[in-house]
């Protein structure tokens, strides 16, 4: 059984162009009459198209999108943009042909074309680093409405519009989603909007035909090395969001090295932002109080300037990820004491960010967080928060992804250790490889990391979270960590429906911990 594909958020009332009208702004070569044809948005999976729609076809890893040209044609498609080798092989599926060398890269532009996307008013944020940047994008969306904004996002686990979401399949839609997402969130008056922006949407054009007013920087830590030859690769894609063809301003966390050498080598003017005493930085974060349920803080600002508030989330990580959605928005121009009082009106940031630090447990029993970290660093930085007000046992679960990074599991396994009391091992979206390969290899990092520690393997996630349950009581804390928001379980291309927060507050309600 698989999950049901995510639904793209389009514009309900798109605004025909005209064909030829697109060939002639791009300079496309043109096989076959294009009349009169209109288009009113953009494809890159025949499955997706819609009537009127204009069908990319371009490389992938097992055939070329022109090969399903004519199925595109049946759902609807007005016409194919591919490369010269996408036209031969789509000379008969009865479409007029546009050519350019390289479609993946003209689509950004193409559909910023075909949905306006220059003419939107809308004030567009860009959140980009290893962590933290889906807590970023949502505690921007819920600070702007408690400005009284109309907002929308997309993050990792979804496109948001006010109330209206769908859940998302990539970090960073296409460029054919993400621009017609913006069409429709024109259509219905937003007036700000957060994106998360992977290292991967940079380097395969998915924010192409964009420029963000201001775009943001959290951290750089070790992964997506299965994507990148090293960690200066990894940098580098990242840093293409700091160029004035991307963005406009930027607000830049200097707690690391990486923090720094964005800020030396950004094109575009930069503030600066640290959770450190002994750095010098424009703004400073400054953690007053860490507890099970909020995270208080202090902002300072050049002239003098201050914001005094908490977040209904665990961790200082969290309050260091609202001081840099609060330094964006006053990059924006948002005045800082009309967010102060907003905040102070509701009690403080007004936001929920699905399976990050999610707790999921009541008032009797161990603590019991959901979250989406899957490096080195959010285990290591989520596992110390929680730490901090534990008294007992912490026992943190976890797998690691399959056909993803395989040079992080190591120091995963070893982080876990040293962080926990307690190891549970279990899969986690093994894929085309071995489980059991996987399993060893986070428990070969735990065992050399910390040679008597408590370590469990249990392969299937709802008995591990379960073995992990019946090894807590009262003072304890269980962090479940790697599914967060996620709905499916992937395994050889199959994604079998599991949502570790129902199965977990399930495991609890039989354990007599939840009613």
């Amino acid at each position: 059984m698989t999950g049901s594909p995510p639904t793209a958020l389009r514009p309900q009332h798109p605004s025909p162009r005209s064909l030829h009208g697109l060939a002639d702004a791009f300079g496309f070569e043109v096989h076959g009459s294009l009349g009169g044809l209109e288009v009113t948005g953009a494809g890159l999976s025949s499955r997706d198209v819609q009537p009127g729609d204009l069908y990319v076809g371009v490389p992938g890893r097992n055939a070329h999108g022109a090969d399903f040209a004519a199925a595109a044609r049946t759902a609807g498609a007005v016409a194919l943009l591919t490369d010269p080798e996408g036209a031969q092989r789509a000379a008969d599926a009865g479409l007029p042909i546009l050519v350019t060398p390289d479609a993946r890269a003209a689509l950004g532009d193409v559909a910023a074309w075909i949905h306006r996307t220059a003419e939107n008013p809308a004030t567009l944020f860009a959140v980009t680093g290893t962590n933290g940047k889906t807590s970023v994008v949502y505690l921007l969306y819920g600070i702007l409405r408690q400005l009284g904004v109309v907002a929308g996002l997309t993050s990792t686990a979804e496109r948001r519009i006010g109330d209206e979401a769908v859940t998302s399949s990539l970090t960073t839609p296409e460029a054919s989603e993400l621009h017609a997402l913006l069409a429709r969130m024109r259509e219905v008056g937003v007036r700000a909007v957060g994106v998360e922006v992977s290292a991967q949407a940079l380097s395969r054009h998915r924010v192409d035909g964009l420029v963000f007013d201001v775009v943001g920087f959290t951290n750089l830590t070790h992964d997506h090395l299965d994507d990148y030859d090293s960690l200066d690769d990894y940098f580098d894609a990242k840093r293409d969001l700091f160029q004035p063809e991307r963005a406009r301003r930027g607000v830049v966390t200097v707690d690391s090295e990486w923090g720094e050498r964005l800020v030396a080598e950004s094109r575009i003017p930069v503030a600066t932002l640290t959770t450190k005493p002994d750095l010098d930085a424009d703004w400073r974060l400054t953690v007053l109080d860490e507890e099970a349920t909020y995270t208080s803080f202090i902002l300072d600002g050049p002239d003098g300037r201050r914001l005094e508030s908490r977040v209904p989330l665990l961790g200082w990580y969290m309050a260091a990820n609202a001081a840099l959605a609060i330094v964006m928005l006053t990059e924006a121009g948002y005045d800082l004491g009309l967010i102060a009082e907003a905040l102070e009106r509701d009690g403080g940031v007004d936001a929920y960010i699905p399976g990050r630090a999610e707790r999921i447990s009541g008032e009797q029993g161990p603590l019991v967080y959901i979250d989406y970290g899957h490096s080195p660093d959010a285990f290591l930085q989520t596992l110390g928060a929680i730490r901090r007000f534990t008294d007992g046992r912490l026992i943190m679960v976890f797998g690691a992804d399959g056909d993803r990074d395989t040079t992080k599991r190591a120091e995963m396994g070893a982080i876990a250790a040293r962080g926990a009391d307690v190891v549970v091992v279990t899969d986690f979206h093994p894929r085309f490889e071995d489980p059991a390969a996987i399993r060893a290899a986070l428990i070969a990092g735990a065992r050399d990391a910390v040679p008597d520690r408590e370590i469990h393997e249990v392969a299937d996630p709802r008995a591990a979270f379960r073995a992990a349950l019946a090894l807590a009581g009262e003072g304890d804390a269980i962090l479940y960590a790697g599914p967060g928001h996620e709905e499916y379980h992937e395994v050889r291309g199959v994604k079998i429906p599991y949502s570790a927060r129902e199965d977990a507050k399930q495991a609890l309600r039989e354990a007599g911990w939840l009613a």
